[in-house]
């Protein structure tokens, strides 16, 4: 799969550009996975704490910062019925544990439904496909509005 293909199917995870925060401002891992939970838990309809005590379990398993400043935070939640995803850019970066000790300033929260195992794996690949290209994120690091970043996410065009 090539990286335009993970653009369309991200748009199945990134339904609207309210999906996309472009300026996030949080200075540490804590305030930004709260603050993803609580705009994930407005899009869900679940109790933000639980999106991030789901989140935050999962990450003390393993860091999910995969480096070039780039984190795809995420868990599997009972009460899902299908998966969601949720774009940050950070203000700044910040300090993530990530693989490479590099500090992280592009996230991409993962939900999905308890039971979607393969599925879960499939969203994560094409979402870490997309990430790990390093010509997208230096154009994820330049838009200056959540529009151009859904539109750049997902192979849209800009409204």
């Amino acid at each position: 799969m090539d990286v335009e293909q993970a653009k369309l199917e991200i748009a199945d995870l990134i339904v609207t550009p309210r999906s996309v925060i472009a300026q996030l401002r949080a200075p540490t891992k804590r305030q930004v996975l709260q603050e993803l939970a609580r705009r994930a838990g407005t899009m869900t309809g679940i109790a933000d704490r639980r999106i991030y005590d789901a989140v935050a379990e999962r990450e003390r398993l393993g860091t999910t910062g995969i480096g070039n400043g780039v984190a795809i935070p995420h868990c599997r939640l009972a009460d899902l019925t299908r998966l969601y995803g949720l774009f940050a850019r950070l203000e700044r970066p910040i300090p993530y544990e990530a693989i490479d000790d590099e500090p992280v300033d592009l996230l991409f929260l993962l939900l999905a439904p308890a039971d979607a195992g393969a599925e879960h794996l499939k969203a994560l690949a094409r979402v870490s496909r997309l990430l790990r290209d390093r010509a997208m994120c230096e154009k994820l690091r330049g838009a200056n509005s959540a529009d151009a970043l859904h539109a750049l996410l997902t192979g849209s065009s800009a409204g």
